[in-house]
């Protein structure tokens, strides 16, 4: 749902920094290599140590080449079957990197297993969400659904909880902490009515598709 508002909003702006990069000589394939570095390195360099107030800084910061890399390709007219594949191969790789840097710091000094099989479960289910799509269109279908919680919702509410609880170990700010399991138990129940939402319009889709294949065989046989 974010993603469909959110995305025309930031494309507008960060235009022009997409327009100085390619004078600049950089390629969109650069952008989508560095920013997917930078977000790892940010997961999982400061996440596992609880520093996650600075964790969710530089995330941000690199997170947002992924609208930069396609708004560049569209400037060049250089637009490929590549450049979408490798933007989304990366991007399951950076969230992939974040949540297991929650699972990381929860295995470790967070001392939770709970909380760590929570996180865990959101990195699962996160690409299972992504697959049922990019399975459903494989085959043909549309998967024209909006789920609950997708890629943009569960980086925005693991993100802001994550920096706003690194308040407390930064900052001192008490109690504000809890606010990162909060928002994993979120993401896990939203994934999973994602998820549901997915199969459903696929299996919806898949019976329209097959009868309407059948419908038009049986035509041409009676034609």
């Amino acid at each position: 749902m974010l993603n469909k508002y959110a995305r025309a909003f930031f494309t507008r702006v960060l235009t022009p920094f997409a327009a100085f990069l390619l004078r600049r000589g950089v390629s969109p394939d650069a952008v989508t290599l560095i920013g997917t570095a930078g977000v790892m390195a940010g997961a999982l360099v400061f996440f596992p140590r609880g520093e996650f107030f600075w964790g969710t800084i530089v995330i941000t910061i690199f997170v947002f080449s992924d609208l930069v890399d396609g708004n560049m390709a569209r400037q060049a007219g250089i637009s490929s079957r590549w450049g979408a594949f490798l933007d989304s191969t990366l991007d399951r790789v950076a969230d992939g990197a974040i949540f297991a840097g929650f699972a990381l710091w929860y295995a470790g000094s967070g001392d939770n297993n709970v909380l760590c099989a929570v996180a865990i479960f959101c990195l699962a289910s996160g690409q299972v969400v992504s697959y049922t799509k990019a399975r459903g269109e494989s085959i043909g279908l549309p998967v024209a659904v909006n789920g609950l919680v997708e890629r943009a919702e569960r980086l925005v509410i693991s993100l802001v909880a994550a920096g706003l609880a690194g308040f407390h170990r930064t900052f001192g700010v008490p109690g504000i902490e809890i606010l990162l399991p909060i928002a994993l138990w979120i993401v896990a129940v939203g994934s999973i009515v994602t998820l549901a939402q997915r199969v459903v319009t696929v299996r919806r889709e898949s019976a329209e598709a097959d009868a309407a294949g059948t419908a038009a065989r049986g035509s041409g046989t009676t034609s």
